[in-house]
């Protein structure tokens, strides 16, 4: 999402370790997914053709969200993005999103966790003021961790 970049980035740094970690503004797919070794050119290939199905879209995010220590905003439609979590985790059922720690998957982007409440509070005053913000998503990125910094692996087009 780098349209979301320059609202969020800010926040993110201070209030979110994976933007430090080389993550940038997203929304996640799925997450975790499978172990590096097993990514291999087989699992690139079913990747390309299972996010290909899917139709670029325009999200706009136009109001913040709050889950248990997290600051997010939400995205509008959040449809495609709950359609690409499902063909993902359909075709591997041993990467549940989240580890299956939730029963509804909600699409956001994160902006902070772990914060007291009028961290938020502030952090959503002025995040508000800026909105909203819109994106276009035509492609879906894999992100590795190498156990202290994330790298893009790969890109995959969303050629519906």
């Amino acid at each position: 999402m780098d349209e979301a970049e320059p609202l969020v980035g800010h926040w993110r740094r201070r209030f979110d370790a994976s933007a430090s970690a080389g993550v940038p503004a997203h929304v996640t797919v799925l997450v975790p997914f499978l172990d590096i070794d097993r990514m291999d050119p087989g699992v690139m290939d079913v990747l390309t053709v299972l996010i290909g199905e899917h139709s670029p879209f325009t999200v706009r995010f136009d109001k913040c969200q709050r889950f248990p220590g997290v600051l997010s905003l939400a995205p509008t439609p959040d449809q495609p993005f709950r359609a690409l979590t499902e063909t993902v985790a359909a075709r591997w059922p041993e990467a549940p999103p989240y580890g299956g720690q939730y029963a509804e998957i909600i699409p956001h982007l994160t902006v902070a966790h772990g914060r007291q409440t009028h961290v938020f509070d502030d952090v959503e005053e002025h995040l508000t003021a800026q909105l909203p913000v819109t994106a276009e998503v035509a492609a879906v990125s894999l992100f590795v961790s190498d156990g202290d910094r994330w790298h893009r692996r790969a890109e995959f087009p969303l050629l519906g």
